[in-house]
């Protein structure tokens, strides 16, 4: 009884403490991140409430007064400017996982081992993100650039906003085939569905992922609180299982 109570005064403890905090998430870390605020939740009280898209749109809003109070970026760039702006808690940015590329199709043996088919298939539509706001779109033009694809498959490529609606694009059909984060098709050591080629890393620069606790977030303890939990063993494993490195 005596240890029943004790469980019952540092979880009714807890809840007192409980806090709200505002996430602005990379469109590719979606579904990681709900599973990852949901376990946050359940073992620290405080809830995360998210808000996915593009980064460079969200770094847009935050330097218009967004009420986001930790951004996770696709990129390391975008939280490394708001620093240099003194828009964040300093000392509060890390790497929180290094993304993957992948080409991919909602059709089954649609794209070959080696992504052959970017230029032997005979498709209509290539979707990719928006290079110039969304990290995994402009990995995807550096990709054709190496390939030497860019001039022969312009005219099928179909952008979308973020990652997000790319993806979307292609698991509708009505691209048969997209550049996508790995995330967004993987998980626990195959493609979803569909068929994917993942994209060496030696085909565009690393996308490398920062988080950062922003200035309004400063004096939220569910701020600091998540930072921590990002960086744990549980939100280690969640991240891995779709695709990504740490």
């Amino acid at each position: 009884m005596k240890r029943l109570a004790v469980l019952l005064a540092m979880s009714e403890c807890a809840l007192a403490h409980a806090a709200e905090v505002q996430v602005a998430v990379a469109a590719n870390f979606t579904e990681p991140m709900k599973q990852i605020a949901a376990a946050f939740e359940k073992d620290t009280g405080h809830k995360a409430v998210l808000a996915f898209g593009a980064t460079g749109k969200f770094y847009a809003q935050v330097r218009n007064g967004a009420p986001f109070e930790v951004l996770l970026a696709a990129d390391d760039e975008t939280p490394a400017r708001l620093e240099r702006e003194g828009r964040t808690v300093a000392g509060s940015r890390f790497t929180y996982a290094t993304g993957k590329l992948a080409l991919w199709s909602s059709k089954a043996g649609y794209v070959d081992a080696q992504g052959k088919v970017l230029e032997t298939g005979n498709y209509a539509h290539l979707a990719i993100a928006n290079p110039k706001t969304a990290p995994y779109g402009l990995a995807a033009t550096e990709t054709l650039d190496k390939l030497k694809l860019t001039a022969k498959v312009q005219p099928k490529i179909v952008q979308g906003e973020n990652i997000g609606q790319a993806h979307q694009f292609a698991a509708t059909g009505n691209a048969e085939l997209g550049f996508v984060a790995l995330a967004q098709v993987w998980k626990d050591g195959r493609f979803t569905s569909g068929s994917g080629w993942i994209v060496p890393d030696n085909l565009h620069g690393p996308i490398r992922q920062d988080a950062v606790i922003l200035a309004k977030g400063a004096n939220n303890e569910a701020a600091r609180a998540l930072e921590t939990y990002l960086q744990s063993d549980k939100a280690r494993g969640i991240i891995r299982s779709f695709g990504y490195a740490l």
